[in-house]
C-alpha cells in the first residue's frame, strides 16, 4: 500500500507558461492593460491570480508540491491550486479551471468564493481570490504542475507548516482564511 504520495519524474526543467497573456491591475483591482506572464513578474506588474483549496469528502485539504519547472516559486508546498487569472478571463472562470486543471478532475463543481486580498512584496504583486471546492478522493494531478500530493486533516498540514518551504503567497492566503473563517 502506499503513503499517498506520488513523484512523477521531469525530464524537462524549462519554466512553464511564460507567454501566457495576462490582465494588468491597479490598486483597485481595475484592468490597465495586458502584458506576457514572463513581464509581468519581471517587471513586477500587478495581475490576478486565484487560490483554491481542494477538500475531500472527508474535509482533508489537498497538498502538493509544485515542480521544479514552475516560473514562480518552484518546488515548494502548496495548500492551494490555482493559478494566474488569464486575460479577460474572470476570477470564478480561473478557479475552475485551474482547479479542473491541476487535480485533473474534469466537471468539478464551480469553487466557492471566499475572499479577495492583495498579495504584494518587493518581488511580486497580485490581487488574490481565495476559494474553496469540494473534489473526489481520487485525482489525477497534471503533471505540468504538481510533483506529489496527499489529502491533509487541518491538524497534519499545521504540523507540516513548520516542517515543509511552502510557497509564501500561500502562506499569506492560508493564514487570511483561518482569520476569514474566524470572522465570518
Amino acid at each position: 500500500m502506499t503513503d499517498g504520495w506520488l513523484d512523477i519524474p521531469m525530464n524537462d526543467h524549462s519554466p512553464l507558461s511564460a507567454d501566457e497573456l495576462l490582465d494588468i491591475v491597479d490598486e483597485h483591482d481595475r484592468v490597465v492593460g495586458q502584458a506576457p506572464r514572463s513581464e509581468a513578474y519581471a517587471d513586477r506588474l500587478r495581475h490576478r491570480c486565484v487560490f483554491v483549496l481542494a477538500r475531500d469528502a472527508a474535509g482533508r485539504v489537498f497538498v502538493h508540491r509544485r515542480t521544479a519547472r514552475k516560473l514562480v516559486f518552484p518546488s515548494l508546498h502548496d495548500m492551494f491550486v490555482g493559478g494566474v487569472v488569464g486575460a479577460g478571463e474572470s476570477y470564478d472562470e480561473a478557479a475552475l479551471r485551474e482547479a479542473e486543471e491541476e487535480l485533473g478532475v474534469p466537471g468539478l463543481p464551480a469553487p466557492a468564493p471566499l475572499f479577495k486580498f492583495l498579495y504584494e512584496t518587493a518581488e511580486h504583486t497580485w490581487w488574490s481570490f481565495v476559494y474553496e471546492v469540494r473534489c473526489p478522493p481520487t485525482v489525477a494531478p497534471q503533471a505540468e504542475e504538481v510533483a506529489w500530493h496527499a489529502f491533509l486533516t487541518e491538524e497534519e498540514l499545521k504540523r507540516r507548516l513548520v516542517e515543509w518551504a511552502w510557497v509564501p503567497d500561500g502562506l499569506e492566503a492560508y493564514r487570511r482564511l483561518l482569520i476569514w473563517r474566524v470572522t465570518n
